[in-house]
């Protein structure tokens, strides 16, 4: 049996560029969303990273994601703006949309971006923490319109919404950013793909097989028929995500989870951003003090057992990626062999993938 292999994250996202130009991106595209895919994988979120070229590519072929789109700004005012992504790659329409955001919160104070219409977005993290390196604090919500159907409203079995992701991120100064990346749903939908590739057995309670029996075996997920992934939190996860439909999918005018949709075989992620500048209430100055003496009040709390400490939110990602960044990318065997076969489809060189 082929064992996982450790890649560095430069010739990670060499291929994953050369893979996506050779699916058709302009070079500018492939780097960026080569660069986001590697990013993610060095956060630990393998789930969105190079493991999603494996759908990109035949999504790209199939028309389901357009390569070369460019953002259009389809309404804006002073403080807001609502950005179209042409069903474009979402990591780099996603790029421009939030630097929208930046432009107009450095100038404004705030800012309300909504961006509809586009491919997968990717780690929502990201883009909380693009704003924090601006000095801002953002909150980014985000749904899927009727493709991405994968968690069961709590009560029942049967998924009808999409896992309807959240960010938080916080600037500090002379420090790393807070930010807080999850969803609603008790685990990715990316999670479950990256334990059925290295063939292990998923935590017991966030799964539904096919017939609405909890399962920890992910290929059970994926049926047919396929099953469905539990809101966290039960109740309050399932809130949330309601919540996240109306902001991320009616107010921006993407729309909400409807497999009735026209374009409903085509996975469309919305997104409705807020950024805010510390000043914009005066309180920028006492705004940083709280923000560190608050970080030392929760870390200087006693740890529940010996050898633990309390982290703050991002805290996981960055140590992961300093550990990555000098040990390399770990990637299953068969995600090694996947991207192995599609480098060498495209006349990429897959010699970073040998193991």
């Amino acid at each position: 049996m082929a064992r996982p292999i450790a890649v560095a994250p430069q010739p990670l996202r060499a291929v994953a560029a050369a893979v996506l130009q050779g699916a058709g991106c302009p070079p500018d595209e492939a780097k960026v969303v080569a660069d986001h895919l590697v990013g993610a994988n060095l956060a630990g979120h393998d789930s969105h990273g190079v493991i999603r070229l494996v759908t990109y590519v035949p999504w790209l072929a199939d028309g389901m994601v357009r390569a070369g789109r460019k953002a259009k700004v389809t309404h804006e005012t002073e403080v807001g703006a609502v950005v179209d992504g042409d069903r474009g790659l979402g990591q780099a329409i996603g790029e421009e949309a939030v630097r929208v955001g930046i432009d107009k919160a450095r100038t404004r104070g705030i800012a309300v971006v909504a961006v509809r219409n586009t491919g997968h977005l990717g780690r929502i993290g990201h883009w909380a923490e693009r704003a924090a390196e601006a000095g801002l604090v953002s909150m980014h919500y985000v749904n899927t319109t009727g493709f991405g159907m994968l968690v069961a409203p709590f009560g029942s079995t049967e998924a009808r919404l999409s896992a309807n992701p959240m960010a938080f991120g916080a600037p500090r100064r002379g420090a790393p950013p807070i930010i807080l990346d999850i969803s609603t749903a008790a685990i990715a939908e990316g999670k479950i793909k990256v334990a059925r590739a290295a063939g292990k057995a998923l935590p017991a309670g966030l799964v539904l097989d096919g017939d609405g029996r909890p399962t920890t075996d992910p290929a059970a997920f994926y049926g047919p028929p396929r099953g469905a992934i539990l809101p966290f939190g039960g109740h309050k996860g399932h809130g949330l995500s309601v919540m996240i439909e109306l902001l991320a999918g009616a107010l921006t005018g993407g729309g909400t989870t409807d497999p009735g949709r026209d374009d409903a075989r085509y996975l469309l992620n919305n997104m409705l951003s807020i950024y805010l500048a510390p000043d914009l209430l005066g309180t920028g100055d006492a705004y940083i003090a709280e923000a560190e003496r608050l970080t030392a009040w929760v870390t200087g709390a006693p740890p529940a057992g010996t050898g633990d400490r309390v982290l703050m939110p991002g805290d996981v990602e960055r140590e992961t990626a300093a550990r990555r960044s000098a040990e390399g990318i770990p990637l299953d065997a068969n995600t090694a062999a996947e991207l192995r076969r599609l480098a060498e489809g495209f006349g990429a060189d897959p010699a970073a993938l040998a193991g």
